[in-house]
């Protein structure tokens, strides 16, 4: 059996994958400062040894050299930390005992390998179950064998085959409770060659009922947690298995206990993504996912207004999902068999922007070399998307509004006007209503425009709303992208939570993409996420909040009363003095 042996210890080798750190839950604990809690992993094919660190920034030494990643030859000398020792592979002696007890291990060995490869890659827990117990009993030449899993603090029986690969239906009637009892508190294998006769069993009466000769059991345990265990029997031969058989039984157990722990935890996914599934359909309008009170005045109001053909301003934060808005008003209207097209006003060139829009003939310009329809001919019959509409310049918004009035275009350099049926739905980030005043937006147009507005709110006001779009946009990352799924743990959930996020769901999106790509562990992190405590808002504490609350509130108040004291106290119901108490204050500005 292959061993490492390790400032002055010998461990063997007795799993597919074996952990080396300083935690106490690694199957090969060293201890010393500058080794990693999860150092390294030794993974073994059924023929080669593969050492390999967990970190980029770790490193073991073998034979002088510093190594991330290198297969293992017997006799190479290890060092990880300030341990060093020896990599062997023990040799079988002269004897032919010694060379069967080689073959039987090495064929013990290779079924272990075999049950790996075509199991590893199934989470039917049922198959999966059977197929393990049915490779155990062939393993260890017994006549029946029992797979136990721990469950609400008992114990209970899974599996329960025989030799013929059948099921066995009086499973419970057919295992010793004493033996099991015994194996589930000390978490060590044991071997009985003789139960009837052996000194510890004989008198038990579940040994006695059942006749027992010779039983092996061994447990099942994942990161040091008990899983449950394997019992295996024969009740017509004694002294059936060896120490041998009870040694190959652990070391297929170690195997064991990492696909079965792999196998519940996607098949708690699984049993998640069932409950994701009905969330999102609970709280899904159309294309969009969200429940907070927010949304749904959003989704009240879209169901009112996408059946009639008025224009609709849509305002929000970059990264709300404005398109999104737009399109759901699309899909639900009478113009949804028409098209929906979309320009983005902020991104196309003033000098290109008019031809965009409106079209062009052909010598219109240099480089008209033909006639062009723009957008708004595109969208005919249908609903067309004006995105960043409020850093449209000036002398276009008076075109804008033309069109708007006289539902016509002109194209450039033509003289003569075309009829367009659409409807309008714009957004913009900008404060509109501020840009009128500055005078960089036109009045008449922002009337025009804002027939009925809709107001998204942040990601960051919209609680839990969070956790359920990153969910969803996890498993489209997922299968867009071909890799493995991810789950987000719940430090990172609650760190999502508290996280501003000034892109909103576009920044969401990015960071999910990078965890999901990069991160080794199936279960997402606050790191993973770029989301360590440094970046995280903390909660203000009430009586704060509520100071700046009313600190914003007479501020506007003010405002409205032309910054006269005495009438916006009299108008709040409260002493002249508390205004000046207010104004005296330092307040930051708030974040925008």
């Amino acid at each position: 059996m292959p061993s490492i042996s390790l400032a002055g210890k010998d461990f063997p080798i007795t799993k597919k994958v074996t952990s080396i750190g300083s935690a106490p839950s690694n199957d090969i604990v060293v201890e010393g400062p500058d080794v990693a809690e999860a150092h390294a992993m030794l993974h073994f094919n059924g023929q080669t040894f593969v050492i390999q660190t967990t970190d980029r920034k770790l490193d073991v030494v073998v034979n002088g050299k510093k190594k991330r990643k290198m297969t293992l030859n017997d006799g190479d000398r290890i060092e990880i930390g300030t341990s060093e020792g020896a990599f062997s592979i023990l040799k079988g002696g002269a004897t032919n005992q010694n060379a069967d007890a080689e073959q039987f291990e090495l064929a013990g060995f290779r079924k272990l390998l075999e049950f790996s490869e075509s199991l590893l890659g199934s989470y039917d827990i049922p198959e999966l179950l059977e197929g393990l117990m049915d490779a155990v009993v062939d393993l260890t030449k017994a006549k029946k064998g029992f797979l136990i899993l721990m469950e609400n603090d008992g114990m209970a029986i899974k599996v329960a085959r025989n030799v013929n690969k059948e099921t066995i239906l009086d499973a419970n009637e057919q295992v010793s409770d004493s033996i099991v009892e015994k194996v589930g508190k000390a978490k060590k294998p044991i071997i009985v060659s003789d139960a009837l006769n052996d000194d510890e069993f004989s008198s038990s009466q579940s040994v006695i009922n059942l006749n027992l000769s010779s039983v092996m059991c061994v447990p099942l345990i994942d990161r040091g947690h008990m899983l449950g265990l394997i019992y295996v029997g024969n009740d017509d031969v004694a002294h059936l298995f060896t120490q041998r058989h009870l040694d190959l039984l652990t070391a297929f157990a170690g195997q064991a206990s990492l696909i079965v722990a792999n196998a519940l935890m996607v098949n708690d996914l699984r049993l998640d993504n069932v409950a994701l599934a009905q969330k999102l359909h609970e709280k899904r309008f159309g294309s969009i996912i969200g429940a907070c009170d927010a949304m749904k005045v959003v989704f009240r109001t879209i169901e009112k207004v996408a059946p009639t053909s008025v224009n609709v301003l849509v305002l929000g934060e970059t990264g709300t999902g404005k398109e999104l808005i737009a399109h759901e008003i699309h899909q639900r209207s009478p113009r949804s068999k028409g098209p929906f097209v979309t320009i983005n006003c902020g991104a196309i060139p003033e000098t290109l922007l008019e031809s965009e829009l409106f079209g062009h003939v052909k010598g219109a310009f240099t480089g008209a070399t033909s006639t062009r329809e723009g957008k708004f001919q595109a969208a005919h019959q249908g609903t067309i998307f004006l995105d960043e509409v409020g850093e449209m310049p000036l002398n276009l918004q008076v075109k804008l509004l033309r069109v708007l009035q006289e539902r016509t275009i002109t194209k450039v350099g033509a003289t003569s006007s075309e009829r367009v049926d659409i409807r309008v739905v714009a957004a913009t980030n900008i404060d509109l209503e501020e840009a009128v005043k500055n005078g960089t937006f036109r009045e008449d147009l922002f009337y025009r425009l804002n027939v009925v507005m809709l107001r998204l709110p942040p990601l960051r006001d919209r609680g839990d709303d969070v956790v359920l779009i990153a969910k969803f946009l996890i498993d489209q990352i997922a299968d867009d992208l071909n890799v493995g799924g991810k789950q987000l743990g719940p430090e990172a959930e609650a760190a999502m939570r508290k996280y501003p996020w000034p892109g909103n769901i576009r920044q969401l999106e990015n960071r999910l993409k990078k965890a999901v790509v990069l991160s080794d562990r199936a279960v997402l992190t606050p790191d993973d996420l770029d989301l360590p405590p440094e970046v995280l808002v903390p909660i203000m504490p009430l009586a704060d909040a509520k100071e700046k609350f009313a600190f914003r509130y007479i501020m506007e108040a003010l405002e409205r009363n032309q910054g006269n004291r005495t009438k916006t106290a009299q108008e709040l119901g409260v002493d002249p003095r508390t205004i000046f108490r207010y104004l005296e204050k330092d307040f930051e500005p708030e974040s925008t």
